[in-house]
């Protein structure tokens, strides 16, 4: 089991340059010391700056800025922004923030384990729970997850608990009957919508969810893992040679695109053809006004560069070297002095700038491989 340990500093190493952040002890690959010094320093700066503004962002109860329907969502995103930059539960400057953060996640949770305890509207509604509570189910789960085993004993009990409850939630959506074969074994919303009942963007959170709690030794069985990664599978289009959102929903974004990497990656598919095809077309789509639209106009910017540099990162070499540069110069160039960044420009503005700081944070934080889940 790779867990966190408090005991033990971690040592990032980049052209020479060491970092020290308070948990694992792993240092980066040779092949991937593509920054130097002055860059590594401006990446661990800018960094900084983004953590101090969501910490400023954080309520009384430990949650962070967003609407309603955004939580748990968004403050588990901030969790895991603290995490990747190597802080800890109830240690250094942050840790009283990600420990009360972690409290307001679990009180959330609903008695069948769904982790988000808003009112579902009975029909959907595009920035309605109907909409993101299944978002902030696998996320949430994700985020306790990867924090399990840092936390005190009580939190860590309760943390037990709220998981064991989450995973049954999953599976029993996972398997409630499809209108359409091609969507056994993934999730979409709380509400049907439109004519699939799976799709890549929902079903990546949850695959990811399941395996950082199978990761943390719960009782996740492989086939529940195999069959939402046969549905990722399915959702790779021949014809356009990279990952499309849904069955017929056939547009790729950089969302959906490095998802559908980072889904298969983190289960050992790091170099097939089409893990490689859906590497080049994030390439051939990097170049990106910042904020701005993506393609047909609806790719949430913030939300796909934190999975295509998860992508980018799991793909490693030429992928991660011509990707990673581009983007932590565009990232840095448009932080705002407050050291947060912009809401989206489309849609995803509603949930604020912790949503998208966090995004950015956790875009820019592949090479300290502290968060065990993206580990190569």
């Amino acid at each position: 089991m790779l867990l966190f340990h408090r005991s033990l500093p971690v040592v990032l190493i980049l052209t020479g340059l060491v970092s020290r952040c308070p948990a694992q002890d792993k240092p980066i690959p040779e092949q991937e010391t593509i920054l130097s010094i002055t860059e590594w320093r401006r990446l661990d700066s800018s960094v900084d700056n983004g953590l101090r503004f969501l910490a400023a962002q954080q309520a009384p109860d430990g949650s962070f800025e967003t609407i309603d329907a955004g939580q748990p969502a968004i403050t588990s995103l901030c969790v895991l922004a603290f995490l990747s930059r190597g802080h800890l539960p109830e240690e250094g400057p942050y840790g009283k923030h990600i420990s009360r953060a972690i409290d307001f996640v679990l009180s959330m949770q609903r008695e069948d384990g769904l982790m988000c305890n808003l009112p579902v509207e009975s029909s959907y509604v595009q920035e309605g729970v109907s909409h993101t509570g299944m978002y902030s189910h696998g996320i949430a789960g994700l985020m306790l997850g990867e924090v399990y085993g840092m936390t005190s004993e009580i939190q860590q009990e309760r943390i037990r608990t709220a998981l064991q409850k989450a995973i049954g939630f999953s599976r029993t959506w996972q398997t409630r009957r499809k209108r359409l074969e091609v969507d056994h074994g993934g999730w979409r919303y709380l509400v049907p919508y439109e004519s699939n009942d799976s799709d890549l963007s929902v079903t990546a959170w949850q695959l990811m969810f399941l395996r950082s709690a199978r990761n943390a030794e719960f009782d996740v069985p492989e086939r529940y893992i195999n069959e939402a990664t046969d549905y990722v599978r399915r959702c790779f289009d021949e014809h356009k040679k990279t990952f499309i959102y849904a069955g017929n929903e056939r547009r790729p974004s950089g969302g959906v695109v490095g998802g559908g990497i980072v889904a298969l990656a983190l289960g050992g598919e790091y170099q097939s053809e089409r893990i490689r095809a859906a590497g080049d077309w994030i390439l051939q789509n990097r170049h990106r006004t910042y904020n701005a639209p993506g393609l047909n106009g609806s790719d949430r910017y913030h939300y796909a560069i934190y999975y295509s540099s998860q992508a980018m990162f799991q793909l490693g070499g030429e992928y991660w070297s011509t990707f990673f540069p581009e983007l932590m110069e565009t990232l840095l160039l448009n932080q705002r002095e407050d050291g947060g960044w912009e809401p989206e420009a489309i849609r995803d503005g509603v949930y604020g700038r912790a949503y998208t700081t966090s995004l950015a944070i956790l875009a820019l934080t592949p090479p300290y491989q502290i968060l065990p889940i993206y580990q190569r």
